[in-house]
């Protein structure tokens, strides 16, 4: 089963001259490819669903229907957790620009983009308190001031920690997202 949410489009590997090479402008998709971080914790979880899978199988066998149930419900959660986390990022398509978070998603017309631009800043370490000294995509908006814009992407979060070059390619892909379909 083919899951489009897990690898970028190969495009972006291959055509280094042409910054937008899709035919589809309007289909949403993630313009870099997931990090080990993310792809590991996301595996892990899966696999811990399978022995929580494997466990309602058992307890159902015994004759605890309900018991089995709730192992049941439980592993469900634990699947659309790590699914959730597959989907987390930055999504582009002709229409705006999409950032996906865990608990929510919000998106950007570009209509509404003034900038999308990389700063030098404190940021933090696999989402955790902790701050280093690196590099974030912010989005500056028309209704917010250039101070509330919203990292979009860091060099120490899940996708990019130890990658600086594919950081470079996703913010550069990005902008130029911004740059032909907003006339940022």
């Amino acid at each position: 089963m083919p899951l489009p949410f897990l690898t970028a489009d190969r495009a972006f590997e291959t055509a280094d001259d042409v910054a937008l090479p899709f035919d589809d402008r309007d289909h949403w998709r993630r313009p870099y490819r997931l990090g080990p971080w993310r792809v590991g914790v996301s595996a892990l979880a899966l696999l811990f669903a399978s022995f929580v899978l494997f466990a309602a199988v058992i307890i159902a066998l015994t004759g605890s229907v309900s018991e089995a149930g709730v192992i049941l419900g439980v592993a469900v959660a634990v699947i659309l957790a790590a699914l959730r986390l597959l989907r987390v990022g930055v999504w582009v398509s002709a229409r705006g620009l999409r950032h996906v978070r865990y608990f929510g998603t919000r998106t950007v017309p570009w209509g509404q983009v003034v900038a999308v631009r990389t700063v030098q800043q404190p940021v933090r370490w696999l989402g955790l308190p902790r701050t280093v000294q690196g590099q974030a995509l912010i989005l500056v908006r028309k209704d917010r001031a250039a101070q509330d814009a919203p990292l979009l992407l860091t060099t120490h979060n899940a996708d990019f920690l130890a990658r600086p070059g594919s950081f470079d390619r996703a913010a550069d892909t990005i902008e130029a997202w911004a740059a032909e379909n907003g006339r940022v």
